[in-house]
């Protein structure tokens, strides 16, 4: 296929690389990162665009989309599927699938799930909104970039999908982290403590895959100091998008709510910015109880 990629950075540029090397061909364009080996360097948003089958976005939020869009969607020729794969606001996702509606283009939603890593090893987890006929038309290259992508309904769902699950990962990983600072206190063992939760009705992707205690369970960030994998103000992001979506709709989401404030703290008042998200177990351990706990 002939692919055009608006943004190349930590996501979007091993994405591309992975399209190049199954054989696609790929035009790219971003402001600030350089094109992978293999991705032909486009002079604009728009340039990108021109031919393509299929133009991918990986970008920053919602605002960023629209504007992008705007510049791209003339560019593109007819029948041609927009596949936006940023995690933006589901308002936003909606408008842009209207408005390439509109000029007679496809249109897919499709954040991602699995981090950088999963963006260079090819086994990101798409969750996808759009029409079938789309979805059918870019499923090829969701099983280059990735190992699943679920076709979630009509257009803003795969956003809706994205925030949903990221919801739950921000308060159990949250949760998690306060449970082994209380383990702590209690004068458990991190690893028993590990042994049990992880084979018991605790157990959680958060405790099993992306344990928190740094030499417990499998490799996570927490063994590399807490460089991200996940960073903390991305899952910020994603708290607030949750919250944003939830008071459009009036829908009673407190623990989501809770952990929006507690990633706010850590992010915007204490040292969380650029750590991982699960950095908020040495944060917990040395904390006492508090007015607020």
């Amino acid at each position: 296929m002939k692919i055009g990629f608006v943004g190349l950075g930590n996501m979007g540029g091993p994405m591309a690389a992975n399209l190049v090397k199954a054989g696609h061909e790929v035009q790219g364009y971003d402001p600030v990162a350089p094109c992978p080996e293999g991705v032909t360097q486009a002079a604009s948003a728009a340039g990108a665009a021109m031919r393509a089958e299929v133009v991918i976005t990986m970008l920053p939020n919602g605002a960023i989309l629209r504007s992008v869009a705007d510049e791209i969607i003339p560019a593109m020729a007819a029948g041609a599927v927009l596949c936006d794969c940023s995690t933006v606001d589901v308002a936003s996702a909606r408008a842009v699938a209207e408005q390439a509606r509109e000029a007679g283009l496809g249109a897919l939603d499709a954040p991602v799930s699995g981090g950088v890593g999963g963006a260079s090893a090819g086994t990101l987890t798409f969750m996808v909104g759009g029409s079938d006929a789309s979805f059918a038309s870019v499923r090829p290259l969701f099983e280059v970039m990735g190992q699943k992508a679920v076709h979630c309904g009509t257009p803003g769902a795969g956003q809706a999908a994205k925030i949903c699950n990221n919801m739950i990962l921000g308060a159990t990983m949250a949760v998690t982290c306060e449970a082994f600072a209380l383990a702590d206190k209690l004068g458990l063992d991190r690893a028993r403590m590990f042994d049990v939760v992880s084979t018991s009705s605790g157990h959680s992707w958060s405790m099993n895959a992306y344990c928190p205690a740094p030499g417990v369970g499998p490799q996570s960030p927490a063994d590399n100091d807490y460089k991200p994998g996940f960073a903390a103000e991305l899952m910020l992001k994603d708290l607030r998008l949750s919250q944003q979506a939830a008071e459009a709709v009036d829908a009673d989401t407190p623990m989501g709510a809770r952990a929006m404030a507690l990633y706010e703290a850590f992010v915007e008042q204490e040292d969380g910015r650029g750590r991982d998200f699960s950095a908020l177990l040495p944060r917990f351990a040395a904390r006492g109880r508090g007015p607020t706990g």
